[in-house]
């Protein structure tokens, strides 16, 4: 109303959806969720997360987990690996240890950031990595020129 950007509301989920679940500062929870809206942690959560939107975890929230997501924004801490379909925010404060997959990505200074990053639009590659490197192999053809002769 009145021009404000209701989706940027402080304590309010990213997504303008209203499909939201939340994980409330002094919760714990083990296991594995599927949400079809947004996942707000503000607690702690062991385990494995599918969100078909938004996982927000705020700068009290814990995760150690695997993540598939769509978008993720991070204030706190996380112990996982992350898939993100489209984004990944590391807002400043944050810790992340494990390796993510993502269209895009977004570090804010004093972000804490221990893994490997794997961005863009092609899938992540499936051969197996040359010997003594983690590049995977790449398959030769013969150059024509050579064959000619």
């Amino acid at each position: 109303m009145f021009g404000r950007d209701e989706e940027n509301v402080p304590g309010r989920p990213a997504s303008g959806g209203g499909n939201a679940a939340i994980l409330g500062a002094g919760s714990h929870f083990k296991g594995t969720i599927r949400v079809k809206g947004t996942l707000r942690v503000e607690g702690e959560f062991d385990g494995e997360v599918e969100c078909q939107e938004t996982l927000e975890v705020g700068r009290t929230g814990m995760v150690r987990a695997n993540l598939k997501v769509r978008d993720a924004v991070i204030a706190g801490k996380v112990f996982g690996n992350i898939n993100a379909s489209s984004r990944i925010e590391l807002q400043s404060g944050s810790h992340l240890e494990g390796d993510i997959v993502t269209k895009r990505l977004v570090i804010d200074e004093g972000v804490f950031f221990e893994g490997n990053c794997k961005m863009g639009e092609k899938p992540v590659a499936t051969s197996p990595p040359k010997p003594g490197t983690g590049a995977p192999i790449e398959e030769k053809k013969p150059d024509q020129a050579l064959i000619n002769r």
